[in-house]
């Protein structure tokens, strides 16, 4: 019988997984961890009761892609909820702009950018099934719909700086730097635009859901699914060395790419591990749980009903907090995202206390502490917010790192998402998910599609797995 092993138990290294245990692969997954899910856990971290996901929050793409179409997760317990507000951005002056799932309703907000926001994100929005397909895949291949895909491929290679000017209002300049945001780059760089874009759309056409009873739900499925083909998890189970694993025909690496350089020292050729070691890490995020008595009072009141709040002012003051952390500075005023996933979800709150989750962008490797800067940040647009808090917990890009070694640096999105790593990943090869040893394929959020608890990059680089395995 065909054998697998995949070390790292990430939404993608699941993923990968449960594709090669339906195909008949016998599957055994090494976490180091206690519990499964990497990036997708979700764990009490404030106060008992008050349910927090650990790092990814939302969920933009995983109720409809390939992953999501060959898996029914649903069958399995997975239930997606939607806040009212995808996302909100307050500004000073109980001011703001914020998204719905309808381009309509959200344009007729931005006033005289009302025709503008159609014309950017509508066409995109429309024909965002075909799309998502498209480019949650390796760039390099043969579009089936390239004139869907051309609707992107207008927009994104743009600097998000140079989209910022199709805007002439305060307000949907700010929508639009939050989403750019995303990208934890310089407004400046080539392609920023592209994951703003596709987030907005993405928006617009799926909204931005959350996994009922937190993001560890989506693990937790997933798990039930592969144990039903018979793989299994093997938890507190830490590779050193892939000569140490047990002989298998195919071993998938749900790591980041020095990770794989490191434990296949001795397998992996001597171009791959130059190419693994010398893929760039991106800026930090330095994160803040917090428990709030009823909720942050927002003086923009949409901001209230939204899933995600983007606290960090005018689109000026995103791009200048941006470009400091992209040159290793830290800025007074960080962008912090803000995830109230309990306006979807309230049974992930109790009498009348709700979790908040922080992550505010700091310069890779950061040192300091940044739990005031992201409080003041919170307090500027919620007046009377830290009278409401009642617990924080901090945790810096080291702690970061430390629970997940994925995160070097603290860096969530695992690699700098510079035009070359984000459309090739570490290593530039028509199949990116080969190591170039035989049987051992890269997996994780380093590889494209790239970041986003979907599971989308563990499924391809299975089927690559299976496709050459005949």
């Amino acid at each position: 019988m065909t054998s697998a092993v995949v070390v790292g138990s990430g939404p993608n290294g699941l993923a990968a997984a449960l594709t090669l245990a339906a195909a008949g692969v016998e599957v055994t997954v090494h976490e180091a961890a206690s519990t499964p899910g990497g990036g997708a856990r979700s764990a009490e971290l404030t106060l008992p009761g008050l349910l927090h996901d650990e790092c990814s929050g939302f969920h933009p793409f995983a109720t409809d892609s390939v992953f999501a179409r060959a898996f029914d997760l649903g069958a399995e317990g997975l239930r997606w909820a939607w806040p009212e507000v995808q996302y909100a951005h307050p500004l000073d002056g109980g001011r703001g702009a914020s998204a719905v799932r309808s381009v309509e309703e959200t344009a007729r907000g931005l006033g005289a950018d009302d025709e503008r926001w159609r014309a950017f994100l509508g066409p995109v929005a429309q024909r965002f099934d075909t799309i998502a397909a498209e480019f949650l895949q390796p760039m390099l291949h043969v579009p089936r719909h390239p004139l869907h895909l051309a609707r992107l491929g207008v927009r994104a290679p743009a600097p998000a700086a140079a989209t910022a000017r199709l805007f002439r209002t305060e307000e949907a300049r700010a929508l639009w730097a939050g989403l750019a945001a995303h990208g934890f780059t310089s407004f400046s760089t080539p392609l920023s635009s592209a994951i703003g874009t596709a987030l907005g759309a993405a928006a617009h056409r799926y909204g931005w859901p959350v996994a009922q009873g937190g993001s560890g739900s989506i693990v937790a499925a997933t798990l039930r699914l592969l144990e039903s083909w018979g793989g299994r998890v093997e938890l507190g189970s830490v590779v050193h060395d892939l000569r140490d694993l047990r002989p298998a025909d195919i071993i998938m690496l749900d790591t980041a790419p020095s990770i794989a350089a490191r434990i296949g020292e001795h397998v992996l050729p001597a171009g791959t591990r130059r190419a693994y070691r010398r893929f760039e890490h991106g800026p930090a995020a330095y994160q803040l749980a917090l428990a709030v008595e009823g909720g942050l009072p927002w003086t923009y009141r949409p901001a209230r009903r939204a899933g995600t709040v983007h606290v960090s002012g005018s689109y000026a003051e995103t791009a200048h907090a941006e470009r400091l952390v992209s040159r290793g500075a830290m800025p007074e005023r960080p962008f912090v995202l803000l995830g109230q996933q309990h306006v979807a979800d309230p049974a992930r709150g109790r009498d009348g206390l709700v979790p908040i989750d922080c992550y505010a962008h700091v310069p890779a490797g950061y040192t300091g502490d940044a739990t005031e800067a992201i409080l003041r940040q919170v307090e500027r647009f919620a007046p009377g917010a830290r009278e409401r808090i009642v617990a924080v917990v901090p945790r810096s890009p080291r702690d970061i790192e430390q629970h997940n070694p994925n995160f070097v640096g603290g860096d969530i999105v695992t690699g700098l998402k510079s035009p070359v790593q984000l459309l090739l990943g570490p290593r530039k090869r028509l199949d990116p998910y080969a190591t170039g040893a035989p049987g051992v394929y890269l997996c994780s959020a380093a590889v494209p599609p790239g970041p986003g608890a979907h599971g989308v990059g563990g499924h391809l680089a299975a089927l690559s797995a299976l496709r050459r395995l005949g």
